[in-house]
């Protein structure tokens, strides 16, 4: 149980309830005034230090790095609140809530976190490694914190992505509550080691904000013959695999076409073996052609596709080429006890042009760690980026006036849901009150979970029925997706008939409940009037608009459709003179 609230002050219980505590009727006050006023009825905790405030950022930094490997990238957010207790200075044991970002589209950590700690909360201290943002225009993440009574709240990071950055640290001082950020409103050294974890657990995200590529690691020393390049544990995220081969000259059979086992891209030279390309295209294995293969524009595309994190695994030459290319950001090393020598012998990495001690690369934050026989040592070739100091201007805060509109472009795109437009997503964490496959009304976690499971909902088939269960209890629309489209693969007969006629009706009702129950997201939508909005998924080329406009964009159009009919009914309304 978390402990209960400590008197003000240390002051004795019966003395506290002689307080006087004047409150003025509410009707009268404003938001925030009410709010602050409301506050000094609460219990005043003993202050922390900056030894604790350290210690607390540090234990979010760690919660948030929890889903790594079970979920595809994303931003990580982890949150802990704590309540000083007179009782003991063990800043550990005031923690009264905790939670953590699992995936993009679920329950912000500060939810959870606060759904842990309860009344607890009141006049407590909320520490995020990150500033909120998650997908932009959500404002779950400030309204739970404000909601629940925190007073305080300690920022690691301002988020790197400009259009989020400093917007969630306004929104909670507006609300009356402190807060501070490292580096701004804290300076000591204590909080050296909090930051660094800070920035380690969001490494990806600054590295893509700071370089426009993804966090890129080479690991080098562990190789097998035709290898599979997949994730070696069994249940979680299965990363794409992606294959650089100039010429092309590969094996027509290899585990790597093998699209089962994970989704695989082969990066190619353009016009290299035409045949090759097709009987890989059979195999439903993704050929991508380049006008110059190299490691600099082959990240550029994975950018563009949306991932935060790349694994290198790879040989001299092109360990060499990438990293000369300056897209390595860390290398994970293997040393066995072995010694290998000879003119011909393999070597990680291959010409650099380096040929003395003092022309070598050195490493940063270097760590050594043993496994079985071997050791593997690991460091940062570039800094992490630290984009945090960077505070927005006044006129990067969005418009108060929703006529306003302060995108100047005619084409929105959007995909993940920390994008710009990211909420637009059918990934994005707005759950939607809609029937269920009985006709009962069910709160699906996401657009994605409904869309998924109305494939094989209407089946008469026990598995049909379980996979609908399945889908409907995945912790995140990424695991929805991921096995509505795993069996639809592999058991079309489970699959509705009339599908592909329907679809689209189906994702044009989910999004047009979720966009009727969050007026917010109305708003944003309205406010991209007069632009073209495309879905920019690189590589779903029905509901998105395809690496260069080669898609369908059918999300795309449903928004356009669905914002079409909402200045309709304005128009119609002011017409008649009845509130829009």
């Amino acid at each position: 149980m978390p402990p209960a609230h400590p008197p003000p002050c240390g002051v004795a219980p019966a003395a506290a309830a002689t307080c006087p505590l004047f409150l003025l009727p509410r009707r009268s006050l404003s938001r925030s005034l009410h709010l602050r006023l409301r506050r000094l009825a609460l219990p005043a905790p003993r202050a922390a230090s900056h030894a604790h405030d350290a210690v607390l950022l540090r234990r979010a930094a760690d919660a948030a790095d929890r889903s790594a490997g079970l979920t595809s990238p994303h931003p990580n957010f982890g949150c802990v609140i704590a309540r000083p207790q007179l009782e003991t200075d063990n800043a550990e044991a005031w923690v009264v809530g905790e939670g953590f970002l699992y995936a993009q589209g679920t329950p912000c950590a500060e939810l959870l976190a606060a759904q842990e700690a309860g009344e607890h909360a009141r006049g407590a201290t909320a520490y995020l490694n990150l500033e909120p943002g998650d997908c932009y225009g959500d404002s779950t993440a400030v309204s739970t914190l404000v909601q629940a009574g925190i007073t305080r709240v300690v920022v690691g990071l301002r988020h790197p992505l400009k259009h989020l950055r400093g917007k969630a640290i306004q929104s909670l001082r507006n609300e009356g509550i402190q807060v501070d950020v490292v580096g701004e409103d804290l300076h000591s050294k204590l909080f050296k080691e909090a930051l660094k974890s800070c920035l380690i657990v969001n490494a990806p995200l600054l590295y893509r904000a700071a370089f426009r590529v993804p966090f890129s690691v080479l690991k080098y020393a562990m190789t097998a013959d035709d290898p599979r390049l997949t994730a070696r544990h069994v249940k979680g995220h299965v990363p794409v695999r992606i294959v650089m081969s100039q010429s092309l000259n590969l094996p027509e059979e290899a585990n790597l076409w093998n699209v089962h086992d994970a989704y695989t891209i082969v990066a190619t030279q353009r016009g290299a073996r035409r045949d090759l390309q097709k009987k890989l295209a059979l195999k439903g294995v993704e050929v991508v052609e380049f006008d110059m293969l190299n490691p600099r524009d082959v990240m550029s595309y994975c950018y563009d596709r949306g991932y935060l994190s790349v694994l290198w695994e790879c040989g001299g030459t092109l360990a060499a080429s990438a990293i000369s290319a300056s897209v390595i950001h860390k290398v994970y090393a293997f040393l066995a006890p072995k010694i290998i020598g000879g003119v011909n012998a393999p070597t990680p990495v291959g010409e650099l042009g380096m040929n003395q001690m003092t022309q070598a690369i050195d490493l940063i934050d270097v760590s050594y760690e043993q496994i079985d026989r071997d050791m593997l040592m690991s460091g940062f070739i570039q800094p992490i980026p630290d984009l945090s100091p960077v505070i927005p201007s006044v006129d990067e805060m969005p418009s108060v006036d929703p006529e306003v509109s302060p995108y100047e472009t005619n084409i929105i795109s959007f995909y993940k849901t920390w994008d710009t437009f990211g909420a637009f997503s059918n990934f994005s964490p707005h759950p939607i009150h809609m029937p269920d496959e009985n006709g009962d009304y069910f709160t699906w976690p996401t657009v994605e979970h409904y869309y998924q499971a109305h494939k094989f909902i209407g089946v008469d088939d026990p598995q049909a029925r379980e996979i609908v269960q399945e889908i409907k209890l995945a912790k995140s629309p990424e695991e929805a997706a991921r096995i509505g489209r795993t069996w639809q693969r592999e058991f079309q007969e489970l699959v509705r008939p009339d599908w592909d006629s329907i679809k689209i009706e189906v994702m044009y009702r989910a999004t047009k409940r979720k966009f009727s129950t969050y007026s917010h997201l109305t708003d944003m939508l309205l406010s991209t009037a007069g632009s073209v909005l495309v879905e920019a998924s690189p590589h779903d080329l029905f509901w998105g608009g395809g690496r260069e406009g080669e898609g369908m964009n059918y999300l795309g159009r449903l928004l356009m459709q669905l914002r079409s009919e909402i200045l309709g009914t304005i128009q119609t309304a002011v017409e008649v003179g009845e509130p829009a």
